[in-house]
């Protein structure tokens, strides 16, 4: 699913950024894509992606 529905940014690519990348937080996930830019409600969203991806065990292995 778009997660930034402006930028065209999707859940599977912010969990890809935190599991083969290392991308920790929103500050990472900003450097990498656009999220965010124009008007900002997918931030909520996709802070809870990564707070998911932080808690699973493979995140971990690959960070």
């Amino acid at each position: 699913m778009y997660v930034c529905v402006c930028h065209a940014v999707s859940d599977k690519t912010i969990r890809k950024l935190a599991y083969e990348q290392g991308v920790r937080d929103i500050r990472g996930i900003k450097k990498l894509t656009p999220l965010g830019l124009s008007c900002g409600k997918c931030v909520p969203m996709a802070k809870a992606i990564l707070q998911d991806a932080n808690a699973n065990p493979l995140y971990k292995e690959a960070g």
